[in-house]
């Protein structure tokens, strides 16, 4: 497996650069991966953020976007105002967590 050393830390990634532990996430590095993905994190991309964490953890499925709107309260245009190019895979990458199904 690839490993990465994002905020100190070093840690197993896929060939996209994913996470592969869910455990092994911190807002520290969560930061860093927002950077390389070109995104400047605020309130809104960490309520995002810790939405998909939180219902990650209790599902133990990545959130879908509708999953996002209907359960979290994001409405759609926002999540890609926030993640463009790909609400879902991107959101998820930052959040720690695998590549969403059905994200190309």
């Amino acid at each position: 497996m690839p490993t990465k050393t994002l905020a100190g830390k070093t840690v197993e990634v896929d060939a996209e650069g994913f996470l592969l532990n869910p455990d092994d996430w911190n807002e520290s590095i969560a930061e860093e991966l927002a950077r390389e993905e070109g995104i400047q994190l605020t309130d809104a991309h960490w309520k995002v953020i810790r939405f998909m964490r939180q219902d990650f953890k209790e599902r133990g499925q990545i959130p879908t976007i509708r999953r996002m709107k209907n359960a979290g309260g994001i409405p759609v245009q926002q999540l890609y105002q926030l993640f463009p190019d790909g609400p879902a895979k991107r959101a998820a990458k930052i959040a720690g967590l695998g590549k969403p199904q059905g994200c190309v």
